[in-house]
């Protein structure tokens, strides 16, 4: 076994694999950016090493600068992790011919399944069924579209060595087709070193179904169930479980064995996932191979009771598989939400800053939470924008789905926004509850973007009932303070109204508050909320029990507003006497600046291009400017037509949320 390894990789896959290796007793080596010289990989390691500049392709995608790394420190092994240099077959040559270890598949391994081009090809050679698609590199946009018209639309535009939703586009027109193989390119050239593109039909209504298979340098190949990871968002997944909650036993084990078949015709040793397109009708099609570990592989490990990390090194160290397909398990069922730095309510652009606060929930017996962050740390604009994965694990999927609505409303991110409402949102969705779903799921139920979870009655009635009982807490405390006047003592009133909204677009809930010794009793009209909770003013988290239910939420107090969330709903209000919400009733509303006449930046990120010059004559939808965030090209486009009167920042600028970029003015 290894005494020593270096992970090359940084934030949350490089803490995963720490912790695996010193549960395993070997030393570990991590590796970091100017960027990450405080990241919670360094600190977790038993050392660091400074390998460069920010900028990924200038220090995590630097082979030499990683093989110098493990030469100067001694590590015989190189743990890629995930994205990066996993699954670059030049690397995992350079890394051999140097006499180190690659945790991982072998060079040809990697040149025959991590190219998508190649793998596809292998996969037709082995009568595996494949999508009908263009298996060579293309050359030029208009060879794309001459390629994509000829498959029929839609079709899928991909990057050969793309991955996590990077150098990936879906396209349903010529010009789709055109400006998607441009963006392709730019994407994969960026993020992988590599800008060959290919093209495929895009199935609709499909589901994206993985399975996690293992092999050993003993020609022992073994696959460790599916995973169902059809809740995607821009071909990026979202929520990834297992089992599937949609395949037969019969189908589950024919892609198994499938699967199993392509890992030995290319003598697989490693961990390594096989995707597959299912269809209505449970027919499946190959779709890649991952050659490496896999961002959601924790689920399976929940299922199977294996560590593959573990199962990884072992096998890099010469080992054989310790189980053969009979002995493995498959107990209960597991979710992962990737939770991200993104706002949900903007379109999910990315969001980057300082980690004010930090509190992911308790790690309770099916509560999991790998993450590379710490609280009072740094999410920088310069790579991808997972915070952490919060996954679950139940006898069935109803209580894995429970235990994750619990998780989420425990969950807090203060600083930076997260898409944590989205996720609660989801979970609590009747078609994701049912398991009715595909890979289309948000954009079909989410066609103007996100806007919070909604809010019905029963929703509003206990959320305005819990806000008073909330305010009540605050109320007796003022009136528990000492040194007041007899006779002028603060007195908690028993009729309240609760405003809801934002000013100049409030509504107004009149309620009554009933104190008891161990309870408040808040009434409604005709409905009577009895709450009990051990909850002080000041805490984040507020569970109570509501009429015999037990409520977790988060709450804040910001000025005279309390914040709540709650399954996915964000819920702002006031709370005030009978007589005060009169008053406020009649206060004037001031409307806030019309800023519709600039380009404002949506997100925190580098202005990589300013498309337009002052005087020029734009139409809607025009390209106005170019945004880099997170490994992303993000394109501004025109909403109406107008003339540029002022470019307001340069090329190369780093952008606030909400900047003024270029402004317009009407004919």
């Amino acid at each position: 076994m290894f005494q020593k390894i270096l992970i090359a990789n940084r934030g949350e896959i490089a803490c995963r694999v720490i912790k695996t290796a010193k549960q395993m007793g070997i030393k570990t080596v991590a590796v970091y950016s100017e960027a990450d010289r405080e990241a919670r990989h360094v600190e977790l390691a038993d050392e660091a090493f400074f390998i460069g500049p920010a900028p990924s392709r200038e220090s995590y995608l630097v082979m030499q600068n990683i093989i110098d790394a493990c030469k100067a420190t001694g590590a015989q092994a190189i743990h890629p992790g995930y994205g990066f240099l996993s699954e670059n077959e030049e690397f995992c040559r350079l890394v051999e011919e140097q006499g180190i270890i690659f945790i991982g598949p072998k060079q040809h391994s990697i040149a025959a399944m991590g190219d998508k081009i190649a793998s596809k090809k292998l996969a037709l050679e082995a009568k595996v069924n494949t999508i009908p698609g263009y298996n060579e590199a293309i050359a030029t946009p208009d060879q794309a579209v001459e390629i994509a018209k000829k498959i029929g639309y839609p079709v899928m535009i991909k990057a050969s060595a793309g991955g996590g939703g990077k150098g990936l586009r879906v396209a349903y027109t010529d010009k789709e087709t055109f400006e998607g193989f441009s963006s392709c390119q730019n994407e994969a050239r960026n993020s992988f070193g590599d800008d060959r593109v290919f093209i495929e039909k895009f199935v609709e209504e499909p589901r994206h179904i993985e399975i996690q298979v293992l092999g050993d340098g003993f020609g022992n190949v073994v696959y460790l169930w599916e995973r169902e990871c059809s809740i995607q968002r821009r071909h990026q997944k979202v929520i990834e479980e297992a089992p599937s909650p949609f395949i037969s036993e019969q189908t589950r084990q024919a892609m198994g064995a499938q699967a199993v078949a392509l890992a030995k015709a290319v003598q697989y040793q490693s961990a390594g996932t096989v995707e597959f397109v299912v269809g209505k009708d449970q027919s499946f099609y190959f779709l890649e191979m991952n050659t490496r570990l896999q961002v959601e592989h924790p689920v399976t490990e929940m299922i199977t009771g294996l560590d593959i990390v573990e199962q990884m090194i072992r096998i890099a160290a010469g080992e054989k598989l310790g189980f053969k397909q009979e002995d493995i398990k498959r107990d209960g069922w597991a979710i992962e939400c990737r939770i991200n730095a993104e706002d949900p309510y903007r379109q999910f652009l990315p969001s980057t800053g300082r980690l004010v606060t930090y509190r992911p929930p308790s790690t309770t017996e099916g509560v999991r939470v790998d993450t590379g962050v710490y609280e009072g740390g740094e999410i920088p604009m310069y790579y991808d924008s997972m915070i952490a994965k919060l996954i679950t694990h139940g006898a069935n999927r109803e209580e894995a789905i429970l235990k994750m609505q619990t998780a989420l409303n425990q969950f807090v991110i203060k600083g930076i926004d997260s898409n944590i409402p989205f996720q609660a949102t989801l979970m609590q969705h009747p078609d994701f509850q049912s398991g009715n779903m595909n890979t289309g799921f948000i954009a079909k139920h989410f066609p103007d973007g996100f806007h919070g979870a909604p809010m019905n009655q029963a929703s509003q009635d206990l959320l305005c009932a819990l806000v008073t009982s909330i305010h009540h807490q605050y109320m007796n405390r003022s009136g528990n303070i000492s040194g007041q006047l007899e006779g002028h003592s603060y007195q908690i009133p028993t009729e309240f109204t609760v405003a809801l909204g934002k000013h100049g677009h409030q509504s107004f809930i009149d309620l009554e508050l009933v104190v008891h010794a161990e309870s408040d009793l808040v009434i409604i009209g005709e409905k009577k909320f009895d709450i009990t909770s051990s909850w002080n003013p000041g805490e984040l988290i507020y569970t109570a029990i509501v009429n015999h239910q037990s409520i977790v939420m988060q709450v804040q107090r910001k000025e005279v507003f309390y914040q709540i969330m709650f399954n996915g709903i964000l819920f702002q209000a006031m709370v005030m006497p009978r007589s005060a919400a009169m008053l406020q009733q009649l206060m004037p509303f001031k409307s806030p600046p019309d800023m519709s006449q600039y380009l404002l930046s949506p997100m925190p990120g580098l202005l990589a291009e300013v498309s337009v010059q002052v005087g020029q004559k734009i139409q809607a939808g025009e390209k106005l400017a170019v945004i880099e965030a997170m490994k992303m090209e993000n394109i501004m486009l025109a909403q109406t037509e107008g003339i540029v009167a002022e470019i307001l920042a340069n090329k190369g600028e780093s952008l606030s949320v909400d900047q003024p970029i270029i402004r317009f003015h009407k004919e």
